[in-house]
């Protein structure tokens, strides 16, 4: 009985290898755009050292890996050995024909506690292993609808048995949610490729025309006397206009985005210019942008123009959070390293249900706003490595730190 093939020598071997085996259990469904595959490799894989160290520890346990059923009938053996070696002891004073009865009698009695013995590892141990190997093999190949059947049994291995099934379950549920999301995720952003097909379209044919009305009406003002009360009403329109072609740019830039040009330039001259453009915005309301510099800030890899453009968005929504007479201020320092620009305003505030969601596109709370300021914004933000983060008390104010780093990744760099 010890020289069973291979096979059933290592059928304690699921036990050991459960971890490793459902790690890759979960079959990943094709996408489109390979994105499901992507979250399950990055969930279930792991690192090079540890995957060199846990060859190098299997490589140590099957150099001294030894059958389990030798394992487990040594012990049996060596106390029937002892035992007919007390029977030899207590038998030297028996005549030969009785001595060799009793010897009989108790070799006899060490086969059969073998036999029974190892039926009983055979059928209590071995064939759930067996069965638990089998079924760990279908995990493999990305079949999850499978279940042991001694999970029943109220004794160790029926813990194992439960254990595993329970693991299923959860393998199962979390493939289900991924799919799930990941549908989602794909319906989501073909109907947002779709949006900003349109968008980019509409904007395009707007702007157009857009620029003969502006023409027009700058004409029409250089016409009018200089006692004409429309000039008043050209002026609204001018600024009618330019909060189109404001809207106009935004929906272009969330549609069809372009990398950052990266350069080393000081981070103080692009913030200055951008208080500069929001002062000329407030000069006609009670509202003061103050600035603070901050001259031994190093140079900051960034594209000006989008970080100005950044700045430009963050200032026009603190003014525009404002009813009547407030504060604006700008505060330019560092933060390990990070380049850190804090925007803070003394307005209504944001309340705490909107918070999460200011920075999806086309989410807005303002009736003439149209949502992706913020969401441009943030994006312009990560595509330059940093992050935009945000704080607010509803009848105090908000604050909006903007976190650059000092130099972006190399690849990033080259790219730009």
């Amino acid at each position: 009985m010890l020289s069973r093939p291979q096979s059933a020598a290592m059928a304690s071997e699921p036990v050991l290898e459960i971890a490793h085996t459902t790690a890759a259990a979960l079959p990943v469904s094709s996408g489109s755009n390979g994105s499901e595959r992507t979250m399950l490799t990055s969930s279930t894989s792991t690192s090079p050292s540890s995957a060199s160290s846990s060859q190098r520890e299997d490589l140590r346990l099957n150099s001294v890996r030894v059958n389990w059923q030798l394992k487990a009938l040594l012990p049996v053996v060596f106390v029937l050995l002892a035992g007919l070696l007390l029977f030899i002891v207590a038998t030297v004073s028996f005549r030969d024909p009785e001595r060799h009865a009793v010897l009989m009698v108790a070799g006899v009695g060490a086969v059969v506690i073998c036999g029974v013995s190892i039926g009983a590892l055979a059928y209590f141990i071995q064939r759930p292993m067996v069965e638990l190997q089998e079924k760990i093999e279908l995990v493999t190949e990305g079949n999850l609808d499978v279940a042991v059947s001694f999970s029943k049994r109220n004794d160790e291995i029926g813990d194992l048995g439960r254990n595993f099934n329970h693991m299923l379950q959860q393998l199962r549920e979390s493939r289900e949610e991924i799919e799930s999301l990941h549908r989602t995720q794909m319906s989501r952003a073909e109907h947002l490729a779709t949006l900003g097909e349109l968008a980019a379209g509409l904007a395009h044919e707007i702007r157009n025309p857009l620029a003969g009305i502006a023409g027009v009406i700058e004409i029409i003002g250089r016409d009018l006397p200089s006692t004409s009360p429309a000039r008043a009403v050209v002026k609204d329109v001018r600024q009618e206009i330019t909060q189109i072609n404001r809207i106009l740019t935004d929906l272009l830039e969330t549609a069809r985005p372009h990398p950052p040009q990266v350069c080393v330039s000081n981070l103080n001259t692009t913030v200055e210019h951008a208080v500069m453009l929001a002062r000329q915005q407030v000069l006609s309301k009670p509202i003061k942008i103050e600035f603070q510099q901050a001259p031994d800030l190093p140079e900051v890899e960034h594209d000006s123009d989008q970080i100005h453009q950044v700045l430009l968005n963050l200032l026009l929504n603190a003014v525009q959070a404002m009813e009547g007479a407030g504060t604006v201020r700008v505060e330019l320092g560092s933060q390990e390293d990070y380049a850190r620009v804090v925007v803070s305003d003394t307005g209504r505030g944001i309340s705490p249900q909107h918070l999460p969601n200011i920075f999806r596109p086309f989410y807005t709370t303002k009736g003439n706003g149209t949502g992706l300021g913020l969401s441009l914004a943030r994006r312009i933000a990560e595509e330059h490595h940093g992050r935009i983060e945000v704080s607010s008390v509803v009848g105090k104010g908000s604050k909006f730190t903007v976190l650059l780093p000092f130099n972006m990744p190399a690849t990033q760099a080259a790219v730009s």
